[in-house]
């Protein structure tokens, strides 16, 4: 790039991050950096900068943390970069048509699936969820729908079958971080080909809700393991077990397919394998409530299950 151009970059988790660091050693000028306001984490709840600003602050650009961009002065203030593009990575508002015009030749959107299929919000979990054997992020031009815009440039990943949302994230994340190495080139240049988005095959990825991570043994294995994966880290599909001080939630964040048959729910052999309505699942790694997460050998070892024999436990 002769003339660096100007970027305001949006983004605000982790997964933005590697985009950030892309568009820097491309040599643009990154004029500011917008991201969501801090919010409380942990158990103190103290007001925490998210991974993004945090890296900005770290190399010392400008960071803009307004709680909301329809204001009338968020609009101006953006307006007064005068950026040549806007680069959008998982910023977490949804940008109007008078945000998008602020940018001679643009806003551009990195989007965590294969376009058209699982637009919206939780792209990666679903793509797990619903068995799909691929995935991949893609470029668009954005527009005031959602996820709508047309694509300049995807790139494909295979999902495996140990595969968690937390495995694709970060496969995902450095992914679309090379693909803003070749693609701004190519806007700059006016070389840049957008495709429409195909009207067959369009899914919509909905917000995770706190019901759906509840394991519901009746279902088949292969399902079942989806869902574990698919909620792994966060927000973490789980279930229940009994022990003397009444019923403990166990959080599940690792599972393969395993052969057995029983009563869903029943765990077939210690550690933890644990028959659905079809099949088994093999549960690897556990979480307490308040407890760092472990394999599930050793987790299941610290809970006073009263000295019921583990293979004859039943799992809510």
């Amino acid at each position: 790039m002769n003339t660096p151009p100007r970027i305001v970059f949006m983004g605000t988790p982790d997964f933005a991050v590697p985009s950030l660091n892309a568009l820097l050693d491309l040599g643009a000028e990154v004029v500011a950096v917008y991201t969501q306001p801090p919010a409380p984490r942990g158990r103190g709840q103290k007001l925490t900068p998210s991974p993004v600003e945090a890296r900005a602050q770290a190399l010392a650009l400008s960071v803009r943390t307004p709680a909301s961009l329809k204001v009338p002065a968020a609009l101006a203030e953006l307006a007064a970069l005068k950026p040549d593009m806007l680069v959008v990575v998982a910023y977490g508002q949804i940008l109007t048509a008078q945000a998008l015009a602020t940018a001679r030749l643009g806003a551009f959107n990195l989007h965590a699936s294969l376009l058209p299929r699982w637009r919206g919000a939780a792209p990666i979990q679903r793509a797990i969820m619903a068995g799909d054997h691929e995935t991949g992020v893609a470029v668009m031009r954005m527009s005031v729908g959602l996820d709508e815009g047309p694509v300049l440039a995807e790139a494909r990943t295979t999902i495996g079958p140990d595969d968690t949302s937390g495995d694709l994230h970060l496969r995902l994340a450095q992914i679309g971080a090379e693909l803003w190495r070749t693609t701004v080139p190519q806007i700059l240049a006016g070389t840049a080909i957008e495709t429409a988005q195909a009207t067959d095959g369009l899914t919509y990825a909905r917000k995770i809700t706190p019901e759906e991570g509840r394991i519901d043994w009746a279902r088949p294995a292969a399902e079942v393991d989806r869902q574990i994966r698919g909620l792994s880290p966060f927000p973490g599909a789980y279930c229940q077990v009994e022990t003397t001080r009444g019923l403990q939630r166990l959080k599940v964040l690792a599972s393969r397919l395993a052969d057995g048959d029983g009563a869903p729910g029943q765990v077939l052999t210690a550690p933890l394998r644990v028959a659905c309505g079809s099949g088994a699942v093999q549960l690897l790694k556990l979480q307490r409530e308040g407890r760092p997460a472990g394999p599930a050998e050793e987790v299941v070892r610290g809970l006073d299950l009263a000295g019921v024999s583990l293979p004859s436990r039943r799992l809510l």
